[in-house]
C-alpha cells in the first residue's frame, strides 16, 4: 500500500513519517535549511508477512501544490494532517479537495502536535475537521491524535496503517504496464534511474519499454520495488527502474514522462473528460478557459472547451474537451486536476473518458451518446454500450490501448460478448454478433437491388457499397468483411466490384461470338502486348467503332481494362502484371521498380510498360516518385484477389505487402472513391502521378 501525506505547511507531515518509519523525508539541503518539504520525500515501513508500506511525503506550501499533485496521483491511502495548535488551514482544504477530485477515498485524518494543546482544543480542532471533511471522500475517516515529539499515538497509528493495508485490495496487475516518472537521476556505475508509482500492469527485468510522449525506447536493466531489489514491479508498487537505450540519458527524460509498454505509446493532446468545478471557486468557467492540467506526475497548459453553450458554474459537473499545449501519456479512466494559470488555486477535476476526442461535431447527439458510453469505467459494460451506439462498431485495438488492457483481457472480453472481430493489419474492428448478422444481410440485399436496377453491369463498386451500409466501416475493415462474404460463397468479388455469386452477365449472341474472337487476340503469348482497337478491327474485319463498343462493354463487365486509349488488356492479364510488378519491387533493395524493369520482364517495349505503370498510378496500385514506383499494399487486390497469393509467390517474405517503412515518404492510403475501370481517374497531389 502506498500512503500519501496531505495537509497545510508545517502541520507535521514529515515529522510524522519519520516517527512512523525512522526515515527523514526531507533529503534536500534547502529543505533542511528552510524546514519545509519542497520535493517529494519517500520512506518505507516493513510489516508482517513481508509486506512493505510506502510513504510519499508531499509539500504543504501553496507554491508546491503541483508537487503534491504528482505524489497524490499514485497513492492508495491518504494521511491528512491537521496541527492541533493551528487547526484547519487553506492548504488543508485544498489538499482535501484534491484527494476528493482524485477519488482517493481510503484514508485517515491525524491531529498532530497533540502534546502542545489541551484536550478542549483538540475537541475544537476535531469539530473543524469534521465540518471541513463533510461531503468529501474522507467524510467518514477516523480521526487520531498523535505527537511526533513525544511519541503519543504513534504506535497506534502505525498499527492502524498496517491493518488498513491488509484490508485494501491490491491493484490488479493484469493490464499493460505504466509508471509515471516523478524523479530521474543517474548513479555512478548504474546509469539512468527513474522512479514513480506503477499505475497499471507489471514490469520485469529485461522488458522493452517506451518513454511517452517522447517515444524513446529503453530496456529495463534492474528494478527496486518498495525499496528492495526485485525482478518484477507491479501495479501499486513504488518502483525505481534502471533503464538504458540508445537515446536514454538524464536530460532526455522529463518529470511527467511515463514509462510504459510500447503498445501503449499514443500521446494525447485533445481529450474528452467529465469535469467537476469546485463549489469554492468564485467565478463561472467560460469557453476556452485557460488552466494548468495535472495528471499523474505531468503538468501542462490546457484550454477547456465547453460542450454546452452555457458557462460552467461553481459546484457543477459536465462533459468538456481539454485541448492541451503538449501531448501527455494518459489512460481511461485516469483522474486529473485543473488549477488556474497563476498556480494559486485548484479549480476542479475529474476523469478522462476519450483520449482521441474529435475536433469537430463534438456536440451532435451521436457524439453525446458516445461520450456517455465512454464514461463507463468498467470496460465490459463500456464496450457493450458502445456497440449499441452509433456508429455501432469499435476499434478494439484503440479501445484496449487507451484502457491499458492486455491481449488476454481483450480476448476474454471478445469471447464473453461473442463479438465479431474484423482483423486488418494492426487494426481490429469489433461488432456485436447481432449487428454483424444484420450487416451481412443488408450487404446482400443492397447488391441484389443493384443487380435488379442494373442487370447488364458486372456488379456494384466496393466503395459505393461501403457507403450504403450501416455500420459505416473503415475501408480496411470493410475489405475484410466482404472477403468473409466471398469466402462463404454469398457474394463474389471481381476486382473493384461486388456481385452476388449467382449473378452472371453475358453478351447477346452476336456480341458473344465477336467477343470470343477478340478475346483470343488479347490473350495467349501476346497478352502483355495486345493489339489495339484498329489492329483488332483489321484482323477481324470489323469496324473500329464496333470493336471499341464491344471492348468498352467488356470493360463495364470487368473482363478487360483500358490501360491506354484504345489499348485493352484482359483483366486476368492485368492481375498477372500486378503480381509481376510486386515481385520486381520485392526483389529490389529499394523496394521500387521503374519502367525499364517492367519492360524487361514483360518484353513489351518501353512505351507500353510506361502506359501500364501510368494506368497503375491512376488507380493507386503504384505510388510514384520521379521515375520510381512502390506498390501500394492497400490496392493490390483492385483487379482481383489472386494477386495477393501471386505476390507471395514472386516476393516471398521480402514482399512489400505489409511493409510500413515507406508510408511517410510515399503515402499509403487507398485512393478515395473506390472508382471502377470505366470511371475517370482521380486527381493526385503533385509528385504522385
Amino acid at each position: 500500500m502506498i500512503i500519501g501525506t496531505a495537509g497545510h505547511i508545517d502541520h507535521g507531515k514529515t515529522a510524522l513519517v519519520k516517527a512512523l518509519t525512522g526515515v527523514d523525508g526531507d533529503r534536500l539541503k534547502e529543505e533542511k535549511a528552510r524546514g519545509i518539504t519542497i520535493d517529494l520525500g519517500f520512506a518505507y515501513l516493513p510489516a508482517a508477512g513481508g509486506k512493505i508500506l510506502g510513504f510519499i511525503d508531499v509539500p504543504g506550501h501553496e507554491r508546491f501544490v503541483h508537487t503534491m499533485l504528482a505524489g497524490a496521483s499514485g497513492i492508495d491511502f491518504a494521511l491528512l494532517t491537521v496541527a492541533a495548535d493551528d487547526g484547519v488551514k487553506p492548504q488543508t482544504l485544498e489538499h482535501l479537495a484534491i484527494l476528493d477530485l482524485l477519488g482517493i477515498g481510503n484514508g485517515v485524518i491525524v491531529v498532530t502536535k497533540a502534546d502542545l494543546v489541551s484536550d478542549e482544543r483538540i475537541g475544537d480542532v476535531t469539530s473543524q475537521i469534521k465540518e471541513a471533511a463533510s461531503g468529501s471522500v474522507l467524510e467518514n475517516a477516523d480521526i487520531l491524535n498523535v505527537s511526533a515529539m513525544t511519541g503519543q499515538g504513534i504506535d497506534q497509528l502505525r498499527e492502524y496503517l498496517i491493518a488498513a493495508a491488509s484490508m485494501i485490495h491490491a491493484r490488479s496487475a493484469e493490464g499493460r504496464f505504466r509508471l509515471a516518472i516523478d524523479r530521474v537521476f543517474t548513479l555512478s556505475g548504474v546509469g539512468v534511474v527513474v522512479t514513480g508509482t506503477v499505475l497499471s500492469g507489471s514490469v520485469h527485468v529485461g522488458d522493452r519499454v517506451a518513454l511517452s510522449p517522447s517515444g524513446l525506447e529503453a530496456r529495463v536493466r534492474s528494478i527496486h520495488a518498495q525499496n528492495r531489489p526485485a525482478d518484477t514491479g507491479r501495479a501499486g508498487d513504488r518502483c525505481a527502474l534502471n533503464i538504458a537505450g540508445p537515446a536514454i540519458h538524464k536530460d532526455a527524460i522529463r518529470h511527467g514522462d511515463v514509462v510504459l509498454d510500447p503498445a501503449l505509446h499514443a500521446p494525447s493532446d485533445r481529450i474528452d473528460a467529465v469535469f467537476r468545478i469546485l463549489p469554492s471557486v468564485q467565478k463561472s468557467i467560460g469557453q476556452w478557459f485557460p488552466v494548468r492540467l495535472h495528471h499523474a506526475s505531468a503538468e501542462v497548459g490546457a484550454r477547456i472547451v465547453l460542450l454546452d453553450d452555457k458557462s460552467l458554474r461553481p459546484g457543477e459537473s459536465a462533459d468538456v474537451q481539454l485541448v492541451l499545449d503538449q501531448p501527455i501519456a494518459a489512460g481511461v479512466p485516469d483522474r486529473f486536476v485543473l488549477r488556474d494559470v497563476s498556480a494559486q488555486r485548484t479549480i476542479g477535476g475529474g476523469k478522462f473518458i476519450d483520449l482521441r476526442a474529435p475536433a469537430r461535431k463534438r456536440r451532435t447527439p451521436e457524439r453525446q451518446a458516445r461520450r456517455t458510453a465512454l464514461a463507463i469505467d468498467d470496460p465490459r459494460t463500456a464496450l457493450s454500450v458502445l456497440l449499441d451506439t452509433p456508429p455501432f462498431s469499435v476499434d478494439l485495438t484503440a479501445f484496449a490501448r487507451d484502457r491499458t488492457l492486455s491481449d488476454a483481457q481483450v480476448d476474454e472480453l471478445a469471447s464473453e460478448a461473442n463479438l465479431m472481430i474484423l482483423e486488418a493489419r494492426d487494426a481490429r474492428t469489433a461488432l456485436s454478433r447481432e449487428r454483424w448478422i444484420s450487416f451481412a444481410a443488408s450487404s446482400r440485399e443492397r447488391v441484389a437491388a443493384y443487380h435488379a436496377a442494373n442487370p447488364d453491369l458486372q456488379g456494384i463498386g466496393r466503395e459505393q457499397l461501403r457507403l450504403m451500409l450501416e455500420p459505416r466501416l473503415s475501408k480496411t475493415a470493410f475489405a475484410v468483411a466482404i472477403q468473409k462474404f466471398s469466402d462463404d460463397g454469398s457474394i463474389a468479388l471481381d476486382g473493384a466490384f461486388v456481385r452476388l455469386a449467382s449473378h452472371h452477365v453475358r453478351f447477346a449472341p452476336d456480341d458473344e461470338a465477336a467477343w470470343n474472337a477478340v478475346a483470343a487476340l488479347l490473350g495467349g503469348e501476346e497478352r502483355f502486348r495486345p493489339p489495339r482497337v484498329r489492329d483488332i478491327a483489321g484482323t477481324t474485319g470489323r469496324a473500329e467503332r464496333d470493336v471499341r463498343r464491344l471492348l468498352k462493354l467488356a470493360g463495364r463487365l470487368g473482363w478487360v481494362d483500358e490501360v491506354a486509349h484504345d489499348h485493352f488488356f484482359l483483366r486476368e492479364t492485368v492481375r498477372e502484371i500486378v503480381a509481376i510488378a510486386a515481385g520486381i519491387a520485392a526483389q529490389a533493395e529499394t523496394q521500387t521498380l521503374n519502367a525499364a524493369d517492367l519492360r524487361d520482364r514483360l518484353d513489351n517495349g518501353r512505351k507500353v510498360a510506361i502506359q501500364i505503370l501510368e494506368f497503375f498510378d491512376r488507380h493507386g496500385v503504384t505510388l510514384r516518385k520521379g521515375d520510381l514506383r512502390r506498390m501500394n499494399e492497400h490496392r493490390l487486390d483492385l483487379f482481383g484477389n489472386p494477386v495477393l497469393s501471386s505476390v507471395d509467390t514472386y516476393g516471398g517474405e521480402s514482399s512489400p505487402v505489409g511493409r510500413s517503412d515507406f508510408k511517410s515518404e510515399w503515402g499509403s492510403e487507398p485512393v478515395p472513391g473506390g472508382f471502377d475501370s470505366h470511371s475517370p481517374p482521380p486527381t493526385f497531389p503533385k509528385g504522385r502521378a
